[in-house]
């Protein structure tokens, strides 16, 4: 049964064995009903997403991301990289423009122009301005104005995949982009984008778009887009391809880390994304059996791996862990919420607690608590008293938080740890936390991070 059949069937019901009782039917409704309000989808019509609030760290004014940083020109349109394993929309379809919500099989890899605001009149060095004010007069839309695709990355060709012809050349053109990136910036990071679940193949490209800005241009920013459908009743058929596309993100990684100028490779996961984010690191465990951390992290150049409102079973994480999650990455940090709605209905669904929920970590026993107080390299952040944090449904927080999304970027430029980026440990839970005054500790963090961040300051 395809996914088109499957999402039929869940939309239209047919029963042959008897009549659904009156309690499951309300149940199921009122269980649809909260996954409409509550899906991951980053907001705006399709093929468009609002530009972001700026992050905290721009906020007064003494960071600039784009001062002595002009990778792509002042006038230039940014170029998003992109790689999806979604199948390629027919010639004649009328819902996708490039990709439609089917599995593709294989990962195909290309760029994309990104338009800014509502009119070819508005520049990207307007975009540069407007884009750190706290406070602006508009709204101003992201949108995809092409796609070139370079082809399929050969080593995800199977052996029964029919007509796709293997050839090295796609991934070589992929990777001369990458190293054309890095070369042009100070940094030599690439970022990877995995979306949630219930967005089309432009969200994601949109969403990594403005992140890499608010990067100012550093380093080569990627975005990933699985096989995703924008109604909310895929949600389950959406899992199940999240699961299927975790391997075809783990060999794009491993190939950008053979075969890029690439220091290291930053991963940020969202909701139903996380799933291919933490299998990814799993495996990589796994596969890496025998080889000392240090080899490890020498072939994968995995740096900061961040899980925003992860949606999968924490126990799942736990066993991820065992199996070696933790060896190549840098750090994996899992910012969670007590107030996140979109997690609050899936626990529903699934009775189990979400890794991106708090719930009743307080009940931890001593073990654990010192497995967290003692391993650097996870890191739990709780972002429930964060600004911006419980908007909407309080889960998209990573781009709606201006507290979130400045902690975010600190960690991807500056590589600082929680402590040394204005957060506090908590004193009632192993997790890291947002004070009243993140403002200024985080710039106070920065100033003696670096003093020159700030040449104003007395």
């Amino acid at each position: 049964m395809s996914d088109l059949d499957i999402k039929a069937s869940t939309e239209r019901p047919t029963f042959s064995g008897g009549r659904m009782r009156p309690v499951t039917s309300t149940i199921i409704s009122i269980i649809f009903a909260a996954l409409t309000a509550s899906g991951c989808a980053t907001g705006g019509r399709p093929y468009e997403v609002t530009l972001m609030q700026a992050p905290e760290v721009y906020d007064k004014g003494n960071i600039d991301p784009f001062v002595d940083n002009d990778p792509i020109g002042r006038e230039a349109c940014p170029e998003i990289l992109y790689a999806t394993d979604r199948a390629p929309a027919a010639p004649d379809d009328k819902l996708y423009a490039y990709y439609s919500n089917r599995r593709g099989h294989v990962v195909r890899l290309g760029v994309a122009d990104i338009e800014f605001g509502y009119d070819e009149s508005t520049t990207w060095e307007e975009a540069r301005r407007v884009s750190l004010l706290k406070n602006r007069t508009q709204d101003y839309p992201l949108k995809v104005a092409s796609v070139e695709e370079f082809g399929p990355l050969a080593r995800t060709i199977r052996p029964f995949d029919e007509d796709i012809e293997a050839s090295e050349v796609p991934g070589d053109l992929f990777i001369a982009e990458i190293d054309r990136r890095l070369a042009r910036s100070a940094s030599k990071d690439v970022y990877i984008y995995v979306h949630g679940y219930k967005v089309d193949f432009e969200n994601p490209l949109l969403v990594a778009s403005e992140l890499w800005h608010f990067l100012g241009y550093h380093g080569a920013f990627i975005a990933y887009s699985w096989p995703t459908t924008a109604k909310r009743l895929a949600y389950f058929s959406d899992i199940e391809n999240a699961r299927a596309s975790a391997r075809a993100l783990r060999q794009l990684v491993v190939y950008i880390s053979e075969k890029s100028q690439a220091d290291r490779i930053h991963i940020l996961g969202y909701s139903a994304g996380t799933r291919l984010v933490s299998r990814l690191l799993a495996d990589i465990g796994l596969l890496s059996y025998g080889l000392s951390d240090e080899e490890v992290r020498r072939r994968i150049k995995l740096g900061h791996v961040i899980l925003s409102g992860s949606d999968l079973d924490r126990a799942i994480v736990g066993g991820y862990i065992l199996d070696g999650a933790l060896r190549a990455p840098a750090s994996v940090t899992i910012y969670a919420s007590n107030t996140d709605k979109a997690l609050g209905v899936s626990r529903f669904v699934f009775s189990r607690h979400r890794a991106g929920q708090l719930g009743d970590i307080s009940d931890i026993g001593p073990s654990a608590l010192g497995f967290f107080r003692n391993t650097d390299k996870l890191r739990l952040i709780d972002v429930s008293n964060a600004e911006g944090s419980r908007n909407g449904n309080g889960h998209a927080y990573f781009r709606a938080s201006p507290w979130v999304s400045s902690d975010i970027l600190v960690t991807l430029l500056y590589d600082l740890a929680p402590a040394d980026r204005g957060l506090v440990w908590s004193d009632s839970m192993p997790v890291w936390t947002f004070p009243d005054d993140y403002t200024k500790r985080m710039l106070d963090a920065l100033t003696a991070y670096n003093p020159d961040l700030f040449p104003d300051t007395d």
